[in-house]
């Protein structure tokens, strides 16, 4: 896909939206009715393309240092009268043009990434109260489809830091993507009868990575004393206890019960005595195999077994991790985490701008042709660097083919198989610095 066809599907996106203002301004019947420096266009193509720059910095290069610039007041009252479903609206338009006639089986990684708000105890949705050692903050939670052939995300939502449910924002995902047929590979954090369910009736499949101890999905079944196996189960799912029900949850690894506690969206939540037993039937594998020397991974599939074997599942989880290099982009390259606002309302709309900027970016990349040479590493583009040359291409300070050969200059080694011990630091709130050009 050339970068000149890619523009063009943003700006017809961008176009669309803002089309259409009384179904995303805060007051339909006056919010940009009167032509204005600002149109909302303007605004909406601004923020996809802002930096991590102070506000006058950004208006200048928006406006490309005319006389028009506006004032930071201005741009702050046009901002605060859109919705930030119109910043989703035009990434669900841009990315379904993207990803239109692929012609193959997207596997797609599921996962989430806390977004820390400036902390304002007033916002119960995303205030958290934290803990002995983790002072209060506010947060937002993105939940992510992220294709990991393409390298885009599909699909997002956003919760509260408060109300933070990563499954309940999985079930979400599925149920309301038009893609017919696809892979969902997941972490721990997605072990759950209501997620396989959900992946299930939609006629996908998936491979989550379970708990590999006496808890979770595994504890109960009867399962082979070997360090490695693979078991195929159908499992009957029941709310009811009676005792005729009792006399199939002996068997182990084809009946169980589920409390009323238990969010599960295919049974009813209550049912009386007199009525009959309801089933559900879950179809998988449980497959643990060897990751170390001494470590093992279990993880549950409904993917055929003839198809893939254990160290197919292997390679295809070990796929995952592609999620969490996008997340890094997404925060530290393309600028996630810096805002130029405090409002929710404004940093939800930065954070859309930011996924869209990513799919941008990661299109035209992806289609830039990088020449074979007798070398010890494959080599891939420098992130970074497209992401610079992308924004000058959208602001039209440069133009293909100098998009393409400006990005296939900069070039960086992809080392398979690299290990480091993991050091983690807490989070900490990257705030707005304006001695930052």
């Amino acid at each position: 896909m050339k970068p000149k066809h890619v523009k063009r599907l943003l700006s017809s996106a961008v176009a669309e939206v803002a089309g259409t203002p009384e179904d995303y301004c805060v007051n339909p019947d006056r919010d940009f009715t009167r032509t204005r420096k600002i149109s909302l266009q303007k605004l909406i193509s601004g923020i996809i393309n802002m930096e991590c720059k102070s506000l006058p910095n950004e208006l200048i290069d928006m406006f490309k240092g005319t006389s028009d610039i506006p004032s930071v007041s201005a741009f702050v009252q046009q901002r605060d009268k859109l919705k930030p479903e119109a910043f989703e609206a035009v990434f669900n338009k841009f990315t379904a043009r993207l990803t239109v006639n692929s012609g193959y089986m997207p596997v797609l990684a599921v996962d989430g990434s806390d977004v820390r708000l400036p902390t304002n105890p007033d916002d119960k949705l995303t205030y958290l109260p934290g803990s002995r050692t983790q002072d209060p903050y506010n947060s937002l939670h993105i939940n992510a489809l992220y294709d990991l052939n393409q390298h885009l995300y599909r699909a997002v939502v956003i919760q509260n830091g408060a109300q933070r449910d990563e499954c309940s924002a999985l079930q979400q995902l599925v149920d309301r993507s038009d893609i017919p047929l696809a892979l969902v590979i997941a972490d721990r954090g997605y072990e759950s009868y209501n997620n396989l369910a959900h992946i299930q009736e939609k006629g996908w499949y998936f491979l989550i990575r379970i708990k590999d101890g006496n808890h979770g999905i595994k504890n109960g079944f009867d399962l082979p004393a070997e360090d490695s196996f693979d078991v195929n189960i159908t499992l009957s799912l029941t709310r009811k206890q009676t005792k005729e029900a009792k006399e199939f949850f002996k068997d182990r690894n084809h009946y169980r019960c589920i409390s009323h506690t238990s969010p599960f969206d295919y049974l009813p939540q209550y049912s009386r005595k007199a009525d009959p037993l309801i089933f559900y039937t879950l179809k998988f594998r449980i497959v643990r195999f060897k990751i170390s020397e001494h470590y093992y991974e279990t993880v549950i599939t409904n993917l055929p077994a003839e198809k893939y074997s254990p160290e197919a599942l292997k390679k295809l989880y070990a796929a995952r991790w592609g999620i969490e290099t996008s997340f890094r982009d997404l925060k530290y390259t393309i600028g996630l985490l810096k805002y130029h606002s405090k409002k929710t309302a404004c940093i939800r709309q930065e954070i859309f701008a930011r996924l869209i900027l990513y799919n941008f970016v990661e299109v035209i990349t992806s289609h830039v042709a990088i020449s074979k040479k007798q070398r010890k590493y494959t080599y891939k583009c420098n992130f970074s660097v497209a992401t610079h040359v992308c924004r000058l291409f959208l602001r039209g300070q440069t133009s293909p083919p100098y998009v393409e050969s400006a990005i296939a200059k900069c070039l960086i080694p992809i080392r398979p198989n690299r290990k480091r011990n993991r050091f983690v630091l807490g989070e900490v709130l990257q705030r707005f610095f304006y001695r930052v050009a």
